[in-house]
């Protein structure tokens, strides 16, 4: 693999000498590739490593991969947790996607926390960061959803790096090419089920054919370029944060500001509620501006995951029903 994956690791300062890590591993070409540059990794800098691997249950032979990645940590002498999700067959509300997607995250800072980890290391590539780019377009978004996945996040005090997001799909496949071990495919991958597959299999394909043959590295340079821009307006929107209540935000002072600050603070004050600001749309923030603007007092937002926005005679108030 080129040096990628050095190089994000020492750019964005995602591991520190004598680590603990969680990796997530699917067995997937991503995540397998993942652990055996971390293992190679691990005498030098003196990591601990512990594999966590979620089973969906979404295909019949789902069970050979979570077998396969126990294999691996006998192979490599690390431990294993699993985790089987059954539960998503009586589901029946809300995107499927975003369903796994809130397991998955669940159970690895639960994991996480249980072995002490310093970080969570994802698998996420640069071609990931292409489709979510697209992926947020489509579904509407602001400079949030541009800034793309982020190499390096906090969620839940637990600390998130992606060491690959620089390193292209094809990258990762050739460096895989002349290993031992094969990764497992899913077979899901191919299918249309999700929209991240329609953009995969459809969409990037026709962008570059007809547009530009280095459409995923155009996108990822636009995830990087505003995630940067975003994260100052972040800073200078949280200034003299200690002596404002996110919660309850000021309407004379707030209709004062910039709608660049205005717009990233209302963000802020959804995420103090539910720790990030996930299922939050571009098409949600310019609904909060029209009750801060247009609406009479004691109107009311409903936003999801059960919050709600009131505008009483002063304040914006943000509160979970």
């Amino acid at each position: 693999m080129p040096d990628s994956f050095l190089k994000t690791i020492q750019r964005y300062d995602l591991i520190k000498n004598k680590d603990r890590i969680l990796v997530a591993v699917s067995g997937g070409p991503d995540s397998l590739a993942l652990l055996l540059k971390l293992f190679n990794l691990k005498s030098k800098l003196g990591l601990t490593l512990h594999i966590a691997h979620m089973d969906h249950c979404l295909r019949k032979d789902s069970g050979f991969d979570a077998l396969f990645v126990k294999n691996l940590g006998e192979r490599f002498n690390l431990p294993v947790t699993v985790k089987r999700l059954a539960a998503w067959q009586k589901k029946e509300k809300g995107s499927l996607e975003e369903f796994f997607r809130e397991k998955r995250l669940k159970f690895l800072i639960q994991t996480a926390k249980k072995i002490k980890a310093d970080k969570v290391a994802l698998g996420h590539n640069l071609d990931d960061q292409a489709e979510t780019v697209l992926m947020r377009l489509l579904r509407g978004t602001g400079l949030s959803g541009l800034s793309g996945i982020s190499p390096k996040r906090v969620i839940a005090k637990t600390v998130f790096i992606r060491p690959l997001l620089e390193t292209t799909r094809h990258q990762i496949d050739n460096y895989l090419k002349n290993k031992p071990l094969k990764p497992r495919l899913d077979s899901t991958n191919q299918e249309d089920i999700f929209l991240r597959n329609k953009i995969r299999h459809h969409l990037i394909p026709l962008l570059k054919r007809k547009y530009n043959e280095n459409i995923s590295k155009v996108l990822a340079n636009l995830a990087e370029s505003v995630s940067y821009d975003y994260e100052y307006l972040d800073q200078v929107a949280r200034r003299n944060q200690k002596k404002v209540n996110p919660l309850k935000l000021d309407l004379r002072k707030i209709t004062k500001l910039h709608p660049a600050i205005l717009r990233i603070k209302l963000r802020q004050s959804i995420s103090r509620i539910q720790g990030d600001t996930r299922r939050i749309s571009f098409q949600h923030i310019k609904e909060l501006e029209d009750l801060i603007y247009c609406r009479r007092t004691g109107s009311i937002v409903d936003l999801p995951k059960g919050i709600q926005v009131k505008k009483s005679v002063k304040s914006l108030l943000f509160l979970k029903r």
